[in-house]
């Protein structure tokens, strides 16, 4: 029979160990968020389209942009490599996503198939999403150190 050691005889505090849970399950959430959310932005181009400000010269052209920024950057999340950029660039895009937001909330009678909830709702969530993508920008990832 194989001696297995637990987090606590390998030196790792319960802290520790639910900090590093929670840093990796919060990058699988949004791994899946930014993914899925990009791959919609093809599979609803028309949606995104319809919420777009009438100052852009070429919408479609930016939707897909978009979408592929938001699946790259899910991906890039993962891979420790290019973990910070990526989570940087999401912070960008989110930051460039408020236009959106802002034209959607000053123009709610415009979208009457998206509840005013919602609509509101999506300014101050950018807010928690650039947070959390934040957590993952940082020079130094304390959640995985390797002591405790």
């Amino acid at each position: 029979m194989q001696d297995e050691k637990g987090p606590a005889q390998r030196g790792l505090s319960v802290e520790v160990v639910m900090k590093r849970f929670c840093y990796l399950a919060g990058m699988g959430a949004q791994l899946f968020l930014y993914v899925g959310a990009g791959i919609n932005h093809f599979w609803h181009t028309g949606m995104y389209l319809r919420i777009m400000p009438p100052h852009y010269s070429d919408p479609l052209m930016l939707v897909r942009l978009s979408g592929v920024a938001e699946i790259l950057g899910g991906i890039g999340l993962v891979v420790p490599a290019t973990r910070r950029p990526a989570a940087t660039g999401l912070i960008v895009l989110l930051v460039v996503y408020f236009d959106v937001h802002l034209y959607m909330a000053r123009n709610a009678a415009q979208f009457t198939q998206i509840p005013a909830w919602a609509i509101y709702a999506r300014v101050p969530l950018q807010f928690v999403l650039i947070a959390w993508a934040w957590v993952y920008a940082r020079s130094e990832q304390p959640m995985l150190a390797k002591t405790a």
